[in-house]
């Protein structure tokens, strides 16, 4: 319970605010429709279904307004770096913008068909009472003559001119030059330096691009025309900072990937024509904002981790005194053997750098193979006193199977009591709800005492 207050007051506090914006216009509109008297003769006609008809669409409009801000990547990463001095509270918020987007989405769907069954019930009771011949008040009006345009007609308030545009402008514009920009962005000219063909069906490519500057954990949307016009995906960057140039790494997931990885494979037809968008900000921009941080990724989910190990490889190499992390946990859970090929070399420099800096408590890795057979695990046990580990060379040995988090999590914190740990992922929903549950039930509201803050990579 003490973690989720430290996580999680400032998104209930956001989500109430917009409930409470959402129920103040509803309640405001209806109640000026239900009760002013300007509408009493139309009230007459049309009944209580005018108020409700209103009313959402008063929510309509400030849920129109709000639901393109969320998808305006570039102002998120401008906010992000805006807020980079701000409390981690703040800029965490950040990274539920998809979240918000689809609440958003929710609440216009709500609204639209409370908006659309209440003008059912109005042209109902308009059509009643124009064929009333009781001469009720309802059927006198009805049947008033309907020549009068008088914009500002208390009768017909239906017939008033939709003021809804006043809403959406300003997001609306601000969304047209979010897009712009990035069409802009997109068709500058990226050159490819480098392309490596890993095992597991991975696919490294190395680029660079005039005017491009990217922070560790950061994603780009790529395009490849030859493939597809339409079809952007976004992959999180695996080169550092301090690198000349920019990488990402592409598993083999379906068709747009599969056909990606067959062009630049066939060694006599021209590499194809790559557009990139971005770089966009992510929540692993904060890692090194954290005393100590926990990485954990999923198969290929190791890719912001791998920019963020580079980087640091970089920082001892330059020995930059200012990074405040102390202490980083690392773990990789893969599937099968061949997946841990490319990755293993950094993490063989890594090890060997922080031997030579007298700093072996620095880096602390831990990799897991969920996917094996008999041979490799019979291998793996003959093998287990040598020094290095039969399927990755490295001094750490693999372990089979899944971490047991909540061992992992009560090591963690007893070898830091009074710290501040980052936890980052880059995985499934399913391992997300494990180390949230952990990270809750490990900290402390005191704040001299440990405290886990959880963070999910969010595209």
């Amino acid at each position: 319970m003490g973690n989720w207050v430290i996580n999680y007051w400032l998104s209930v506090l956001f989500l109430a605010t917009w409930l409470g914006l959402n129920v103040f216009l509803f309640v405001h509109a209806f109640l000026s429709y239900e009760k002013a008297d300007k509408y009493f003769y139309t009230r007459e006609i049309l009944g209580s279904a005018l108020a409700w008809a209103r009313a959402s669409a008063r929510c309509l409009n400030f849920n129109s307004m709000l639901i393109l801000l969320p998808v305006c990547r570039n102002l998120l990463s401008f906010l992000r770096g805006t807020c980079s001095f701000c409390r981690r509270s703040l800029r965490k918020q950040l990274d539920h913008n998809l979240t918000f987007h689809k609440l958003v989405a929710y609440m216009i769907c709500l609204h639209t068909a409370i908006h659309i069954i209440a003008h059912l019930f109005n042209f109902e009771h308009y059509s009643r009472s124009r064929q009333a011949t009781d001469g009720s008040l309802a059927s006198i009006l009805s049947t008033l003559s309907q020549q009068e345009k008088d914009e500002d007609s208390w009768l017909n308030p239906i017939q008033s001119p939709n003021m809804s545009w006043k809403w959406i402008l300003a997001t609306g514009i601000l969304y047209i030059f979010e897009r712009i920009l990035r069409f802009y962005r997109s068709k500058q000219k990226v050159v490819i330096t480098k392309v490596v063909k890993h095992p597991s069906n991975v696919l490294e490519l190395q680029m660079s691009k005039r005017g491009f500057s990217m922070e560790v954990g950061q994603y780009i949307f790529v395009n490849c025309p030859s493939i597809s016009y339409l079809e952007w995906h976004p992959f999180t960057l695996t080169s550092a900072p301090e690198e000349d140039f920019f990488s990402i790494h592409i598993r083999a997931v379906g068709d747009w990937t599969e056909s990606l990885i067959r062009a630049f494979e066939q060694k006599h037809s021209p590499m194809p024509r790559i557009e990139v968008d971005g770089p966009f900000g992510t929540v692993s921009e904060d890692v090194f904002q954290y005393e100590v941080a926990v990485l954990v990724g999923a198969g290929i989910g190791v890719t912001p981790f791998a920019s963020i190990l580079k980087s640091i490889w970089y920082k001892f190499w330059h020995a930059d005194h200012n990074l405040k992390t102390q202490t980083i946990y690392f773990y990789w859970i893969c599937r099968e053997t061949g997946a841990f090929a490319w990755f293993s070399d950094l993490l063989a420099s890594l090890e060997h750098e922080m031997e030579e800096l007298g700093k072996v408590d620095f880096l602390n890795y831990h990799l897991f193979l969920t996917g094996w057979d008999t041979n490799i695990a019979g291998h793996a046990t003959l093998n287990f006193d040598k020094a290095t580990d039969i399927l990755t060379g490295l001094k750490q040995k693999t372990s089979f199977g899944r971490p047991m988090w909540d061992n992992e999590f009560s090591t963690i914190a007893n070898a830091h009591p009074k710290s501040v740990v980052g936890v980052f992922l880059c995985g499934p929903q399913t391992l997300a709800k494990s180390l949230s549950k952990c990270c809750h039930q490990y900290s402390s509201l005191d704040p001299r005492k440990v405290q886990f803050y959880f963070n999910k990579e969010n595209f």
